[in-house]
């Protein structure tokens, strides 16, 4: 324990580990033992004693213990040596006490430092290897505390110099735990910095938050509101395919009106047909006959061919070259495919419901044929498809459009003509990707047969 003193009148109470000492602040120092007290003033030993019950004083100089006397104490000396033990008694208990509250007060202190050093190492994960330093800074002081207590202690009775020396042992250590105190503060600080930032980053992740999922229910909403249109769109669309489904059931019905009606005409035109040829003609008149319908097929050429003009006006992929109609093999069919597209099918229907129209104001004495060419460019096929050459695909191609034109468009076959002529009648032979696309063609000619 550290050193205590306690003053008594003139006199000072000392206590220290080995005994407790009473003396007054000049050289006199009292000792206290199990049966009484010592006394040391200069060279002389006192003793005062309880011997059955009466308190005896013996005294001793230099010259050793065989020249103790003994006396007995008067009463008021006897009162003050009672009041000594009650004196040292209490000074014991108190320093005792004081050393329980002290130990607990450096537990509590230590127990508050853990935690709140626990804690700053929680928050701030990057000071840890600081507070960790710290920890064993502070177990080093504690260590070094301790020994200088110890030291102290021992030291008490050494001369000046080495008290000297341990009290500034003493302040080093003070002003060290002083600056580690500091620096416990300085964390402190870091540490609520560190917080109030966290709670600052905390505080806009969640604006951030809230204004995200603001967004996220707007994009949702719109979200909502374009399904809603795309459903009505979607029922919108489905109508319609029904509808030109319709259309299109409507409109085979009416081709097949018009071809039947067309197959009666034909019927009567060959009758008709029949009865001229049974009647004589000179041959003469017959020339005559040829030219003029020659010249009438000119001017139903003209009329047939002005009226796709203006149909097909600005067209891509359809065009009129002097008496014949050019398709583009693009328009018509797919890459490599003899088999008409939906597009085309639809172009050919537009042809034909002119062809019928200009048909029906020709004279039945007029021969003429539409006669349906097919083209190719020079690529070669591989072989291993449905077409052997550009040859035969150019022929399956012109096929396929009077076919179409008989078995869905009420054109009588008498009036159709199929023609191939592969790679061997170009339009542009330049070998380049144009001059290849000119060249992929289907014509449409009215001509007489």
């Amino acid at each position: 324990a550290a050193n205590t003193m306690i003053y008594m009148g003139n006199s000072k109470v000392r206590t220290a580990k080995s005994a407790t000492h009473l003396g007054n602040a000049g050289q006199s120092v009292a000792l206290k033992t199990s049966t009484g007290f010592k006394f040391s003033v200069g060279n002389t030993q006192v003793f005062m004693s309880e011997v059955d019950g009466k308190w005896l004083m013996y005294s001793a100089d230099e010259s050793g213990p065989d020249t103790y006397a003994c006396d007995e104490v008067s009463d008021f000396t006897k009162e003050i040596a009672s009041a000594m033990f009650a004196a040292f008694d209490q000074l014991e208990s108190a320093e005792i006490a004081k050393q329980a509250i002290q130990v607990a007060k450096e537990k509590k202190r230590n127990e508050v430092l853990s935690q709140d050093l626990n804690a700053a190492l929680t928050r701030a994960g990057a000071n840890e290897r600081n507070y960790r330093s710290l920890t064993e800074e502070c177990k080093k002081l504690a260590e070094q505390n301790s020994e200088c207590k110890s030291t102290l202690q021992s030291t008490l009775s050494a001369d000046p110099d080495m008290l000297q020396q341990s009290l500034k042992a003493a302040l080093d250590t003070k002003a060290e735990a002083e600056a580690i105190a500091s620096e416990q503060t300085n964390l402190a600080e870091l540490r609520a910095n560190l917080l109030a930032l966290s709670k600052d980053a905390l505080q806009e992740e969640k604006t951030k938050s809230a204004l995200l999922n603001q967004q996220v229910a707007a994009l949702r909403s719109q979200l909502g509101t374009l399904q809603a249109l795309l459903d009505v769109y979607k029922s919108r669309i489905e109508a319609a395919q029904v509808q030109v489904q319709t259309l299109g059931q409507d409109l085979n019905a009416a081709l097949a009106r018009a071809a039947s009606e067309e197959r009666k005409r034909r019927i009567l035109e060959e009758a008709e047909r029949a009865r001229l040829d049974a009647a004589p003609v000179t041959p003469a008149k017959d020339a005559k006959a040829s030219g003029t319908q020659v010249k009438d097929l000119v001017n139903y050429r003209s009329e047939f061919f002005g009226k796709l003009r203006e149909l097909l006006t600005d067209q891509e992929g359809v065009r009129i070259e002097g008496d014949r109609l050019v398709f583009s093999s693009e328009v018509l069919f797919d890459p490599g495919s003899a088999d008409l597209s939906p597009e085309g099918q639809f172009e050919i229907a537009k042809v034909a419901r002119i062809l019928r129209g200009v048909a029906a104001e020709i004279p039945s004495e007029i021969d003429w044929v539409i006669r349906v060419d097919g083209h190719t460019d020079n690529v070669p096929l591989s072989g291993t498809g449905r077409f052997a050459d550009n040859w035969e695909l150019s022929q399956g191609r012109a096929l396929s459009v009077v076919r179409y034109m008989v078995d869905f468009l009420g054109i009588a076959p008498d009036r159709l003509s199929a023609n191939g002529f592969g790679e061997y009648q170009p339009i542009n032979p330049v070998d380049t990707p144009e001059a290849r696309a000119q060249n992929r063609r289907i014509e449409l000619k009215l001509t007489q047969k």
